[in-house]
């Protein structure tokens, strides 16, 4: 008996069109079909009379960013809220976009649309790119027929947690460009230079100063075993960023330690909780119930200590408890925040309470970045200075002291 084998589908492109419509008015687009005759059938079927049908050819471009998905939600907000159609919309930002993957996912989802499916279902294709909240916040405007409202809040959701998380990395970058330039001009130094050095003390033919025999032992070290080295400390970042993607312990040990680190961990504390705060502000605001909010408030927060407190927030909420006394109940945020969000359930203006919130926080976290960055840049000056400083003196020495017996 044959077994009767699932074809696979057909693989689609990207082709431009021109033709005239009913009232012999010239109209252009573009669709994603197997082939041309797919594409003339299509739009004949429409009453649009085919005059030219080409293939785009689109790069391979370079991976979606959330910067990507902001900017696309953005100028999708601002074309609806004009009159624009929503897949005329579509076409003008998948044009005009310089990334060619994002041309390729807007495509992808204009298609969809034509053969209709709603927006969410069509932003839920995409996962990547799209997640539960961004989706949830999409079906709530488009059951409402608020859907250029909602896209504008989210867009300005979007836009103030990238403006977080740049901080964020801002804040890290300084120590992390301190460790790495102190460590190549360390590695350098050992590798080159000392070894010179070695050659010239080995003339002299006195005992050398202690400092001077430790980092020559050093340098010794270094030249002889730089692969092992070099190896150890990128292969254990990288199996450290393995073990951290797939290991939940680890994940909660490493973001706990985050929290309690000194000057950082507060810096990450207040950008986490403003995070929390402005996701689950927008999703309340957008209609979407406060359990539901809750589910995708979690993920949003960038902590996994913050996740866990969500979904012990959340099973607490569902069962009857406030909000408030469920958030007080995880031992994880500050006063202010428990009042305010208490002021705003009392009141019924919570969504407006946990914007506040967000606010300070974001506003807290810009004030320590700037003075982070500030007390930084002589913090670097003094280590890099101290630790070459501190070679510089250890080679010398030899020489001080052979000029200091010559001179005697």
């Amino acid at each position: 008996m044959a077994v009767k084998t699932k074809s696979p589908a057909a693989k689609e492109f990207a082709f431009r069109w021109e033709g005239k419509d009913r009232t012999n008015k010239i109209v252009k687009g573009e669709m994603r079909a197997s082939g041309e005759n797919v594409v003339k059938s299509t739009l004949r079927r429409q009453g649009i009379n085919v005059t030219s049908v080409k293939k785009v050819r689109l790069g391979a471009g370079r991976k979606i960013s959330d910067q990507d998905i902001t900017m696309f939600t953005r100028q999708l907000a601002t074309m609806l809220k004009s009159g624009v159609p929503l897949l005329t919309a579509f076409d003008i930002v998948a044009k005009g976009h310089s990334n060619p993957s994002v041309t390729k996912l807007l495509l992808e989802i204009k298609t969809d649309i034509e053969t209709g499916s709603s927006l969410t279902q069509a932003f839920r294709k995409h996962p990547n790119q799209f997640d539960n909240l961004y989706c949830n916040l999409v079906q709530a405007g488009e059951q409402a027929g608020i859907l250029d409202a909602l896209l504008a809040r989210l867009a300005t959701y979007k836009e103030k947690i990238l403006a977080v998380k740049k901080k964020i990395k801002s804040a890290m970058f300084y120590p992390t460009a301190v460790i790495v330039a102190a460590f190549v001009i360390t590695a350098v130094i050992m590798i080159f230079v000392i070894p010179a050095f070695k050659e010239l003390f080995s003339s002299f033919g006195a005992d050398l100063p202690g400092p001077t025999l430790l980092v020559m032992a050093i340098s010794d070290f270094f030249v002889t075993y730089w692969y092992i080295i070099f190896g150890g400390i990128f292969g254990g970042i990288y199996l450290f960023l393995q073990a951290w993607k797939k290991s939940e312990k680890l994940q909660f040990f490493m973001d706990r330690l985050l929290l309690k680190l000194p000057i950082f961990g507060e810096i990450v504390r207040n950008a986490t909780i403003a995070r929390w705060t402005r996701t689950l502000a927008t999703m309340f605001a957008a209609g979407v119930p406060l359990v539901e909010s809750l589910e995708s408030v979690g993920g949003a927060a960038g902590n996994i200590i913050y996740k866990q407190a969500t979904q012990k927030i959340q099973s607490e909420v569902s069962t009857g408890t406030n909000l408030t006394t469920a958030m007080q109940n995880t031992n994880v945020f500050p006063n202010m925040v428990l009042q305010m969000v208490s002021i705003g359930e009392e009141s019924g203006s919570l969504d407006s309470m946990l914007g506040k919130v967000a606010d300070y926080f974001e506003e807290e976290v810009d004030n320590a970045v700037e003075a982070l960055s500030s007390l930084m840049e002589p913090v670097i000056m003094v280590v890099l200075g101290t630790l070459i400083g501190g070679l510089v003196i250890a080679m010398y020495l030899p020489i001080f002291k052979m000029g200091a017996a010559v001179g005697g």
